[in-house]
């Protein structure tokens, strides 16, 4: 899962808290309606407040179809979502005493909300409504009617002073709950979210490392096989001679097998120089078609196919950065291809609109049906030999990581294809002429 796949199922857990919370308060402000209505005899004015819990409703029932959509839920809908909360609640204290009720500590709770949710910029807007809409509340305002309850200080008798410290401890109470409920289950969604970005970047720098060292193990394992193998049978022949040291067939001999050290040299001197920190540090910058021409003749010239069959349509005005672990992974392909057909392959290269595609067939006995099936895999070897069949899983993870995607399939009277498809800007630098 990617970071702002993460992000936006957190903003969108948020939501669905929201949308409790509104629940919540819809039912408070009825029971508390009902309550100041009916048994404390104090009159409200219905109507109005009605109509505020029905937009309250309303609004709930909009941002329920929005969390249970597909769409991606923003930081910006979230605050829009709390400013209407603090409209509505602006609206409620208005038609209930302004900022003489003591329910108006409840902007505090809009902004702890707005502090825990939201951007900085954003929560900061919620202070900035919510404050002013407190001093609002202070000026204008429609006063509460207390009838027989706004009297003066007669036993058992309510004044406003005892109804208002009620009040607030009440509003104290529920804004206390409310509080640890609910910014206690966003804290959790927040640490839930940010584990699970941690999780992602551990599995996206092991996956990067793990495509580079396999890559680097299955080509220095082709690269390799050649000379050591070389170096193996002379070393035989040498065991074998009865008078090595005058020998002079021996002089030659060495001769190679100081050729082929040089060789593995140079070969671990390339994995050195591939197992780099970024792209841009060890990448070479040419145009695409010669890139792609000295690839393959930096393999042609180490592993002598008997025929090739190379053509490249592609052309000299983009230039692109690649570094070798493309040009493994190219490798890994062409490998499979001669080890499948030794008496020959055919590697096709060209533009496709936006795209660089190569294509490599050979004349082998084609893929089984099960291994297309598990195609990209790892392990999924039809050699039949332990630790193999990472070559062709790794290649599909270097090209998927740069956007790109891999088909292979058996062709018509024998064969097999594999071709590669790689956005050119994930390699490009400039469409500019290379000089």
């Amino acid at each position: 899962m990617s970071v702002t796949a993460i992000e936006s199922d957190a903003t969108r857990d948020n939501l669905r808290l929201l949308i409790s919370l509104r629940w919540l308060a819809v039912a408070g402000q009825i029971a508390a309606i009902g309550l100041v209505h009916l048994w404390l005899g104090i009159s409200l004015p219905l109507a109005e407040m009605g109509l505020v819990v029905l937009f309250l409703v309303g609004l709930n029932l909009v941002s329920l179809h929005r969390a249970l959509s597909a769409v991606e839920v923003t930081q910006t809908e979230l605050g829009i979502e709390l400013l209407l909360d603090v409209a509505a609640l602006t609206l409620q204290l208005y038609l209930s005493g302004g900022a003489t009720n003591p329910f108006i500590s409840l902007f505090l709770l809009q902004v702890i909300l707005g502090a825990v949710l939201l951007a900085p910029p954003m929560a900061w807007v919620i202070v900035l409504v919510t404050s002013l809409s407190f001093i609002w509340l202070t000026h204008f305002y429609r006063p509460i009617d207390f009838g027989t309850h706004a009297g003066g200080h007669h036993h058992g008798e309510r004044t406003f002073f005892d109804l208002h410290v009620q009040g607030m401890f009440l509003c104290f109470i529920l804004a206390s709950v409310l509080a640890v409920a609910f910014v206690t289950r966003i804290t959790s969604n927040l640490r839930r979210r940010d584990a699970h970005l941690a999780e992602a970047r551990r599995r996206a720098a092991e996956e990067e490392h793990i495509v580079r060292i396999g890559l680097l193990a299955s080509g220095a394992a082709h690269e390799l096989g050649t000379p050591l193998a070389t170096l193996s049978v002379i070393l035989n022949d040498w065991q074998h001679m009865p008078r090595f040291r005058d020998d002079p067939a021996f002089a030659e001999e060495l001769a190679e097998m100081q050729t082929e050290i040089g060789r593995c040299k140079s070969i671990v001197s390339h994995i050195l120089m591939v197992a780099g920190e970024a792209r841009a540090e060890e990448a070479q910058r040419s145009p695409l078609s010669d890139f792609l021409d000295e690839m393959v003749e930096s393999w042609v010239q180490s592993r002598r196919p008997s025929a090739l069959d190379y053509a490249n349509a592609t052309s000299k005005g983009a230039a692109i950065t690649g570094d070798g672990v493309i040009q493994q992974a190219l490798f890994n392909v062409l490998d499979n291809a001669l080890e499948a057909s030794p008496t020959g392959i055919s590697v096709r290269a060209a533009e496709e609109g936006e795209d660089l595609v190569i294509r490599v067939t050979d004349q082998g006995p084609g893929f089984a049906p099960d291994a297309l099936a598990q195609l990209g895999r790892p392990f999924q070897s039809s050699k039949g030999e332990a630790g193999r069949g990472l070559g062709l899983f790794l290649t599909i993870n270097v090209l998927r990581k740069l956007g790109g995607d891999i088909e292979a399939g058996n062709l018509q009277g024998g064969g097999a294809f594999v071709e590669l498809r790689l956005p050119l800007e994930a390699l490009a630098v400039d469409y500019a002429d290379v000089a």
